[in-house]
C-alpha cells in the first residue's frame, strides 16, 4: 500500500491509495473522508507491473497536467501509466460505523472489499507506456517525486535521478550521488529557498544532506534503516518518528542558534583541476553572465556562473558520474536559440569519459539569474571496453589505474556521407597512448575509434586542429606531448574516415584502428609539457605554444603542405621557426594561451602572470602581474569587445581557487615594444 500525492493538480477531496500484490496487478483507490461521515473507496483503474520476482510497487505519483501515473516497483524500475479520473468504477462502498463515526469497526476492511472490488473486471487492466527496468538496481524504488516539470527517483543504490517525459517515454537525464557512504536514500524535498534535500539513512543514523552546502545539516542516531518512518522540519524544531522492533521511537529537538556563519561558500572539496568557459547568457536587464565548468579532485563537475559585478560565482548544477577525479574537460559548442547549448566531456581517472548536453539560459526569478539544464548523453571506461574484447587472453590487459589527461574535441569532422552525425574526441593518456574517441549522441554511444601507444610515456597534453587547403582540402591534425618533453604532429585525416565508414558498416561498434606515426616530433623540452596551445595565423600557419616542468615556454611556427596524394602520404609538416625561452618563470607553467600572434600568455605554481611579446627568435616580458590561487592546474583565456570599442582579455585561473582577471594589452608588437597597459 502506498498513498500517491497529486503535486499540481486541483484539489482532490479524494485521496489516491495504490495497492499492488505478489501477481502483478495494482489497483488505484480513490478515498474519500469528510467530517462526520463515513469514509468511500472508489476503484478507479488497474494496471499490469511488469515481471519479476518480487512483484508489487513500492511508491507512485502523478504527473500534473499529463494523465499519466509514475511508480517504482521492489525491483527497482521506474513504470508510465496512463490514467483518467473519468474511467473509475462507479460502484462505491461505505465503511460500517459502530455508533460513533470517528470509530471504525476493526472488520470493516473485509466489507469494504468485496463491494468496491466486485466489478474491477469492468475497468481495463492497463499496459506500462514506459519501463526502465532496474534503473536502481534490485534493491527498490524509494521514492517518486514531481518537481517544476521533472521527475525525481530515490533507490536504495545510493543514486537519485532526474527524469523528464519525452513523448510519453521516460528519459533519464541524469543521476546524482548525494554523499559518500549514504546508500539507503529515502526521500527528495525541495525547500522554498531553493535547496534539496536528501533524506535517508547512512550506517546507524537517519540523516538530512543538503545539495546546496554538500554536508549532513541533521543527523539523528535511530539504530539503521526503517521501513515506517516521518520527519518533519521547522525553524523551531524537528521531529522524527520511527518504528522499532515494534515499539514507536519519536525524537524531537528544540531549533539551536547558528554560531557558524559561512564567509565564502567553497565550490568544490579538494583542488579544482581544470576549468573551461562554456560562454556568456544574456539576462534581460541585468550584465552578461559568464558560464564555466571546472572538475576537481573530489571526483564532481561543477557549472556555474560568474559575474564580474557581482564578483561572486554561484553554482549551478553538480555532475557526480566520476568515480575517481575529473582532471580535464572539453567541449564542443551547438545550435541553440536561447542561451548556450554546449556537449561538455569530462574525463579523469580509473579511465573514465562522461560526455553531457548542457542548456544554459537567463532566468530571472532564480537566484543565479542563469538555469542550467543537464542531460547525460553517454560514459565509456576502457576497463568495460576490455572485458568485449575478442581474445583478450592473449593481450596484456589495461592499466586500471589509468588517467585521462587531457581532452580536445576535433574541429570540423564531416559526417555528410553518414545518416547520423558523430563527434569525435582526442584523449592524451596516462597509459602512453593517444586515443580517439567517436560520440554518437542519439544512441547515447562513446566508442574508441583508434589509437596508438608511439610517446612509450604518459602523454600529458593533446590538442586538434584543422587545416583547410587553398583548393578547400581539409586535413584533421592532432598535437600531441609527453612527458619527456617531446611534441609529435599527426595527421589523423585517414583513420577519422576509416573509423566513419567502419561506424557505419558496423552501427555504432568496432575494433579500434591504429593510428599512423607522427609527421613531426620536436623536442621542446627537457621534461614533461604541462600546457600546450595552438592559434592560426592570418597567414594560414600555426604557433604552437607550450610550457614545461622546467618553467620554459617554447614556441614554434608550422607550415602544413598538402600534395596531390592520398590524405596522409600527401601531408608535411614543416617547422619554420622555433624560440625557446628557458626560466620564463620559476616554477611549472601550467597555463599558456598564444593570445594574437605576437602576444603570449603564460601562467605559472609561482603564481605569475605573464605577458610576453613574440619577436623572430625570442620571447620579450612585457608585464607580470601575482595572482592569488595557489598550485596553479590551469588557465583558460577569451577576449571581448566592450561598448567602447576597446579590446579586453579576460583569463580564468584555477587550483587551490578559482580566480578571474581582466586587462587590456597593447596595439600589434610585431615590429615595436610599447609599454603594456595591463595583464
Amino acid at each position: 500500500l502506498s498513498w500517491a500525492p497529486r503535486h499540481g493538480l486541483p484539489p482532490d477531496p479524494a485521496a489516491a491509495l495504490l495497492a499492488s500484490g505478489p501477481t502483478g496487478e495494482m489497483l488505484w483507490l480513490n478515498v474519500t473522508h469528510r467530517l462526520g461521515q463515513a469514509p468511500s473507496v472508489r476503484l478507479m483503474g488497474r494496471y499490469l507491473l511488469p515481471p519479476c520476482k518480487q512483484r508489487w510497487h513500492t511508491c507512485a505519483a502523478f504527473l500534473p497536467q499529463e494523465g499519466l501515473l509514475v511508480c517504482g516497483d521492489r525491483r527497482g524500475s521506474l513504470i508510465l501509466f496512463p490514467c483518467s479520473s473519468s474511467s473509475g468504477c462507479a460502484a462505491q462502498s461505505t465503511s460500517v460505523v459502530n455508533g460513533d463515526t470517528d470509530t471504525v469497526v476493526e472488520d470493516s476492511s473485509n466489507e469494504l472489499e468485496p463491494s468496491c472490488l466486485l466489478h474491477k473486471g469492468a475497468l481495463p487492466l492497463e499496459s506500462p507506456l514506459s519501463v526502465l527496468f532496474g534503473l536502481h538496481g534490485k534493491t527498490g524504488v524509494t521514492s517518486v517525486t514531481i518537481h517544476r516539470g521533472y521527475i525525481y527517483s530515490t533507490g536504495r543504490d545510493g543514486v537519485y535521478r532526474q527524469l523528464r517525459l519525452q513523448d510519453q517515454q521516460l528519459e533519464v537525464l541524469q543521476k546524482h550521488r548525494p554523499c559518500k557512504g549514504l546508500q539507503w536514500i529515502e526521500e527528495l524535498r525541495f525547500t522554498s529557498d531553493g535547496d534539496l534535500l536528501v533524506l535517508g539513512f547512512h550506517a546507524d543514523n537517519f540523516v538530512v544532506w543538503s545539495s546546496r552546502t554538500g554536508e549532513n545539516i541533521h543527523c539523528i542516531p535511530c539504530g539503521g534503516g526503517h521501513r515506517s518512518w516521518s520527519y518533519c522540519s521547522s525553524p523551531l524544531a524537528e521531529v522524527f518518528a520511527f518504528i522499532k522492533s515494534g515499539d514507536v521511537m519519536l525524537y524531537h529537538r528544540e531549533a539551536e542558534p547558528c554560531e557558524q556563519q559561512v564567509l565564502l561558500a567553497s565550490l568544490h572539496g579538494r583542488e579544482i583541476s581544470c576549468v573551461r568557459r562554456l560562454g556568456a547568457v544574456e539576462v534581460p536587464g541585468r550584465a552578461p553572465f559568464n558560464v564555466f565548468v571546472t572538475g576537481s579532485e573530489d571526483t564532481t563537475a561543477c557549472v556555474l556562473v560568474l559575474s564580474e559585478n557581482s564578483r561572486a560565482a554561484v553554482p549551478l548544477a553538480r555532475l557526480s558520474d566520476h568515480i575517481s577525479s575529473v582532471r580535464t574537460l572539453a567541449f564542443a559548442m551547438g545550435p541553440g536559440d536561447e542561451g548556450l547549448s554546449a556537449l561538455l566531456f569530462s574525463a579523469g581517472g580509473r579511465a573514465q569519459i562522461e560526455c553531457y548536453r548542457l542548456l544554459c539560459t537567463g532566468d530571472t526569478a532564480s537566484e543565479s539569474a542563469v538555469a542550467c539544464q543537464v542531460i547525460h548523453v553517454a560514459s565509456h571506461r576502457l576497463d568495460k571496453h576490455w572485458e568485449q574484447k575478442k581474445n583478450r587472453h592473449k593481450l596484456v590487459k589495461m592499466d586500471p589505474e589509468t588517467r585521462y589527461m587531457s581532452l580536445s574535441v576535433l574541429p570540423g569532422t564531416s559526417t555528410k556521407q553518414l545518416p547520423t552525425p558523430w563527434k569525435f574526441l582526442a584523449a592524451a593518456c596516462s597509459d602512453g597512448s593517444v586515443r580517439i574517441f567517436g560520440l554518437l549522441e542519439a544512441a547515447q554511444k562513446l566508442v574508441l575509434v583508434a589509437e596508438s601507444f608511439h610517446h612509450q610515456r604518459c602523454v600529458l597534453k593533446v590538442e586538434a586542429f584543422l587545416h583547410t587547403g587553398a583548393g578547400g582540402e581539409r586535413r584533421h591534425l592532432l598535437c600531441s606531448a609527453a612527458t619527456d618533453g617531446s611534441i609529435a604532429f599527426w595527421d589523423i585525416t585517414g583513420p577519422i574516415m576509416d573509423a566513419m565508414d567502419a561506424l557505419h558498416q558496423a552501427e555504432g561498434e568496432m575494433q579500434p584502428l591504429a593510428l599512423d606515426v607522427p609527421l613531426v616530433t620536436v623536442m621542446a623540452h627537457s621534461c614533461g609539457v604541462n600546457s600546450l596551445h595552438i592559434r592560426e595565423t592570418p597567414e594560414g600557419r600555426y604557433l604552437v605554444a607550450s610550457g614545461s616542468d622546467d618553467g620554459s615556454i617554447h614556441v614554434c611556427l608550422l607550415e602544413v603542405a598538402l600534395g596531390r596524394g592520398e590524405a596522409a602520404a600527401g601531408t608535411s609538416l614543416q617547422v619554420l621557426e622555433r624560440v625557446s625561452r628557458p626560466c620564463a618563470h620559476a616554477a611549472h607553467v601550467t597555463g599558456i594561451r598564444v593570445l594574437r600572434p605576437d602576444l603570449l600568455l603564460s601562467a605559472s605554481v609561482d603564481q605569475r602572470l605573464t605577458l610576453w611579446n613574440q619577436r623572430p627568435g625570442e620571447l620579450v616580458p612585457l608585464s607580470t602581474t601575482f595572482f592569488h590561487v595557489p598550485d596553479l592546474a590551469e588557465l583558460d583565456c577569451w577576449e571581448e569587445v566592450e561598448a567602447g570599442g576597446e579590446l579586453r582579455y579576460y583569463c580564468v585561473l584555477c587550483g587551490q581557487g578559482l580566480e578571474m582577471l581582466c586587462g587590456t594589452a597593447p596595439p600589434n608588437l610585431l615590429h615595436k615594444t610599447l609599454p603594456s597597459e595591463g595583464a
